[in-house]
């Protein structure tokens, strides 16, 4: 699975070039339930073509509709699939990701594109990351409470040898370094640190000075590529003797002090996901309590509102800190982008315009945090909650 980010949903958000179409499909992962996927997916872009020649007829459909077209015929695309589909198109874009949650079939045409499900995706509360280790390799897994999926990073490789390729312990050198704090093998780095070498050395210590080496490297790459795009909470699987040691020289302020204990390589996905949701649920209960405590506490300062009007117009004006919103709730309608005014929603296409996700464009357009929470936690009866800035 490719990894999307935040920045890629922003990137999204500041390239909007009308007309902007966004497809989502509920895919499913295994046969016979995938045999129906490509089926429902051509119907769908039947329904598109109907809507893209009412909304902007010209010459624009056209070329969108071939690459629509293409995809409904690669074989080997649908076979591969997760739990949801998510296709955005507009003169200059074509975009298509996988999502780990089940969304509803839906078509919209717009002069923007439908985030919201995305937002699902990215602003969940219940999502995480996993970091399964060994003395040779590091695997990428995200996820969340239902679903955990191994991750690619474009141009990101984490074995022993493609990351310390010329810098691996030659096999007839061992490296003793003196002058170290604490004593510990260091390859000669810091000040005060001497590298010594000797023929034919010990294995074992060849081995420690590669695999710190290797450590080192993987928290450096896990870090720019993985944590800090995403913000998400880290786990480490790893042996429990390695724990203690990647967690002395690791760097990840995103990486939890309680991981999972066990050779990563021998827990498939489900079980992985297992483990780590018995870590992560206390969070995920605690982080919505404290967001549901911020809010109320704003409210009683007169810094938050949970109708979509007052939250509309303060986020058009970039007050807005964090806004909750209702998973799976559609609001008919859209906030015109400068004046923060509600619009009704089209009769024909009820499903078109969606004031929550306006709502949570505009709010991410300012910087603001949005978060998509459950139903049964919300803390308000209109699908969004706000806490302001001032």
């Amino acid at each position: 699975m490719r990894h999307f980010t935040h920045e890629r949903l922003l990137e999204l958000l500041n390239l909007q070039e009308p007309p902007c179409v966004s497809l989502y499909q509920r895919t499913h992962r295994h046969s016979p339930d995938n045999a129906q996927d490509p089926i429902r997916y051509r119907n769908l872009v039947r329904d598109l073509e109907e809507r893209l020649e009412q909304a902007f007829p010209g010459p624009h459909a056209e070329p969108l509709l071939e690459r629509f077209g293409a995809l409904a015929g690669d074989r080997d695309f649908w076979i591969h699939r997760t739990d949801g589909l998510a296709v955005l198109a507009s003169p200059e874009r074509f975009e298509v990701l996988d999502l780990q949650r089940p969304v509803i079939d839906r078509v919209v045409v717009s002069d923007s594109f439908y985030i919201k499900p995305l937002l699902r995706s990215l602003q969940s509360a219940d999502r995480f990351q996993v970091l399964g280790l060994t003395r040779h390799e590091a695997r990428l897994f995200e996820g969340n409470r239902y679903v955990l999926d191994p991750i690619e990073l474009e141009g990101v490789t984490l074995t022993i040898k493609e990351l310390l390729g010329d810098e691996l312990t030659d096999p007839h050198l061992t490296v003793a370094s003196y002058g170290m704090k604490g004593g510990r093998v260091g390859g000669g780095e810091g000040p005060g640190t001497r590298a010594m070498h000797h023929g034919h050395g010990g294995k074992d210590e060849e081995v420690d000075v590669d695999m710190e080496r290797f450590f080192r490297a993987v928290d450096r790459q896990v870090i720019e590529h993985l944590s800090r795009p995403s913000g998400l909470p880290l786990l480490l699987a790893a042996l429990p003797e390695y724990h203690a040691h990647f967690r002395d020289l690791s760097h990840n302020p995103f990486l939890l002090a309680e991981g999972i204990e066990g050779n990563p390589l021998a827990f498939d996905a489900d079980t992985l996901r297992e483990k780590a949701w018995e870590v992560l649920e206390p969070l995920y209960v605690g982080r919505l309590a404290e967001l549901v405590d911020r809010y109320g506490s704003a409210r009683a300062r007169d810094l938050g509102a949970d109708q979509v009007e007052p939250v509309a117009r303060a986020a058009i004006e970039g007050r807005v800190e964090t806004l909750l919103v209702e998973a799976d709730r559609h609001e008919p309608g859209r906030i015109g982008a400068a004046s923060g005014e509600i619009e009704p929603g089209s009769a024909v296409h009820p499903d078109a315009d969606d004031l929550l996700d306006d709502l949570a464009e505009a709010v991410l357009r300012t910087k603001g945090e949005v978060v998509v929470v459950p139903a049964e936690r919300m803390p308000t009866e209109t699908g969004v909650a706000a806490i302001f800035r001032y």
